[in-house]
């Protein structure tokens, strides 16, 4: 017997180009997209501004989505918003003498 053997193992997910965070970035946008314009088609928006509103959103998450893809990588993104989180500088309130003192560990008997 025949087995295809799947040769992606371990790899991240790829579709067009778009990689890990970015795929879901992509789905999740254009979801939003059509989501609204049911919304405000069901509310009685006039349909070419219907029409116009998804054209013009799904285009701009497409462009973009592959911006920032083509930018910062697969795991750019992630790395740009850990920097964010990291502090500027690091504050030291003690005196210079308390970290330069001797404090003898006590003996346990």
């Amino acid at each position: 017997m025949n087995y295809n053997i799947n040769k992606g193992i371990g790899r991240t997910v790829e579709f067009k180009g778009l990689k890990a965070q970015y795929l879901f970035i992509f789905a999740g946008g254009l979801l939003v997209t059509l989501i609204l314009v049911m919304i405000l088609y069901m509310a009685g928006v006039n349909s070419y501004i219907c029409l116009f509103l998804g054209a013009g959103g799904a285009s701009l998450i497409v462009w973009q989505t592959f911006s920032l893809n083509k930018k910062y990588g697969e795991h750019g993104l992630m790395k740009v918003g850990a920097r964010k989180r990291h502090p500027q500088h690091i504050i030291c309130r003690k005196s210079v003498y308390r970290y330069l003192k001797f404090t003898p560990k006590s003996s346990i008997v």
